[in-house]
């Protein structure tokens, strides 16, 4: 199998989670402290790290430390755009049941 594909696929599933979609969407408005988004997902500092480190693996979020903190942001913004991908594919998938239901 070709190694761009391998590639892609470790992206696609590091981003194949709920939570992790949610980071990636929180970071859009820029660089935030970790402490920032703990109150935003219902889960424990560890498991939210984990889901960091997934993103972080893949090159998608990076971080930097200032003291005790860690602030996150996309590494690569231009991940963004498979958001708007998904948005266009959910409005298809949306409009084509509508009319299967109309028939």
């Amino acid at each position: 199998m070709n190694e761009e594909f391998k590639a892609r696929a470790r992206i696609m599933k590091a981003l194949a989670s709920p939570a992790r979609l949610m980071i990636v969407d929180a970071l859009r408005r820029g660089e935030r402290c970790i402490c920032e988004l703990q109150p935003l997902f219902p889960m424990n500092k560890s498991t939210l790290s984990r889901h960091v480190a997934a993103l972080r693996n893949v090159g998608i979020i990076g971080e930097r430390r200032a003291g005790v903190r860690v602030y996150l942001r996309l590494q690569t913004p231009c991940i963004l755009k498979v958001f708007d991908c998904m948005a266009g594919v959910l409005r298809s998938e949306a409009d084509r049941h509508a009319k299967l239901v109309r028939k």
